[in-house]
């Protein structure tokens, strides 16, 4: 107890320390065509190297919430937000550029765009069979744009002003289709040039309609292709491919491959193509298992880039009957992290009950040295 206590104290200084100053804020003039010029504050602390300042007030993007139609798995639209945003940062620099949701691509435009750049369908789904609906699948889901800011370049002048712009394509790796109303669901499995295809169309069309329009300043524009996963899959899919226009074109050059993916623990996949994260996983899993009897397994999410893991995260469920035996089970949790797993990559571990998380383990890449934190 007194090692977890130790820890837990070391944990809040340290969280004390990098906790933002509301003293580093500063004011900034964000200057839009045809609207007043606003004041907004710019914290002056960010999360991370790779994490953005965001000016406040938070303003939301034109088209908010729509991706919840247009994307059918929870995981998947926090990927595609997160990934993107992760990919800006090769193009537009934390250290110089500010986040804002896109401004440009309102509701109405994002759905229009959607149902024009699909295959139509019959009004009356009988008018197609299993073979006319999957040579015509709906890939083209969900247009996510991303804004990026900068300060005029003018010494002294706290104008900020969008210098950049990134755009996330969501394309679905499984066509659902009904051919009746009410009537069972048939999937079609999308390849990856089948979904390329429709992607590199898309984007040369929002390209050219984004440069057409007198709303969208001329500024680089970072477009990126994102393979969903299965409507019901426990992990994301990714992105797989990106270029960047610069300001000037109109025109798509070449495309970069992406190798990043989520792997499932515990899975075939993860068995067969990353044994050694499998076996570390599995003896974590033994371990507890040998202590705790409420234990029933745990489930684990990897994030893979090059073949090379950076992220685990852990979710623990078991059943518990006091607050001692959440402290007991991470103590013996925390301990076996350190024998276990390397510390090469991100580590998070929640330790869950049926309603709750109870405790936290974490550890970054590099760090010697797990933090746990018990919840009340």
């Amino acid at each position: 107890m007194k090692k977890l206590t130790v820890l837990l104290l070391c944990a809040l200084l340290v969280l004390t320390s990098c906790a933002p100053s509301l003293d580093d804020e500063d004011e900034v003039l964000q200057n839009e065509e045809d609207t007043e010029v606003e004041t907004s504050i710019v914290p002056g602390s960010r999360l991370g190297e790779e994490a953005y300042r965001m000016i406040l007030p938070y303003r939301t993007s034109e088209a908010r919430g729509i991706i919840t139609n247009q994307v059918a798995n929870r995981v998947d639209i926090d990927e595609m937000e997160e990934g993107l945003r992760r990919h800006s940062v090769d193009v537009f620099d934390p250290e110089d550029y500010y986040f804002q949701e896109g401004r440009y691509l309102d509701e109405s435009t994002v759905i229009s765009w959607i149902d024009e750049l699909n295959p139509d369908r019959p009004e009356n789904l009988t008018d197609w069979d299993k073979e006319t609906n999957e040579n015509n699948p709906r890939i083209f889901s969900h247009i996510l744009e991303q804004n990026y800011l900068l300060r005029s370049g003018e010494e002294d002048d706290n104008t900020v002003q969008v210098a950049g712009i990134s755009i996330g394509i969501a394309l679905k790796s499984v066509y659902r289709y009904q051919l009746e109303q009410g009537g069972d669901y048939f999937y079609y499995d999308v390849s990856m040039n089948e979904m390329l295809a429709k992607g590199y169309e898309i984007a040369e069309t929002v390209v050219e309609r984004l440069r057409e329009s007198e709303d969208v300043p001329d500024v680089p524009i970072l477009i990126s292709l994102y393979r969903e996963e299965a409507q019901n899959s426990p992990v994301p899919g990714n992105y797989v491919t990106k270029t960047l226009v610069p300001s000037g074109d109109n025109t798509i050059g070449n495309w970069e491959d992406i190798d990043e993916e989520y792997i499932l623990f515990p899975s075939n996949k993860a068995r067969s193509e990353y044994i050694t994260d499998y076996e570390n996983f599995n003896n974590f899993g033994n371990k507890i298992a040998e202590f705790f009897p409420n234990y029933v397994g745990a489930i684990g999410s990897g994030f893979y880039v090059d073949g090379e893991l950076q992220r685990l995260t852990i979710e623990v469920p078991i059943e518990f009957y006091g607050k001692a035996e959440v402290i007991g089970f991470t103590q013996y949790a925390y301990d076996r992290v350190q024998d276990i797993f390397p510390n090469y990559y991100d580590l998070e571990i929640n330790v869950t009950s049926s309603n709750n998380v109870e405790s936290l383990i974490y550890r970054n890449a590099k760090e010697e040295q797990p933090t746990i934190h018990i919840y009340h």
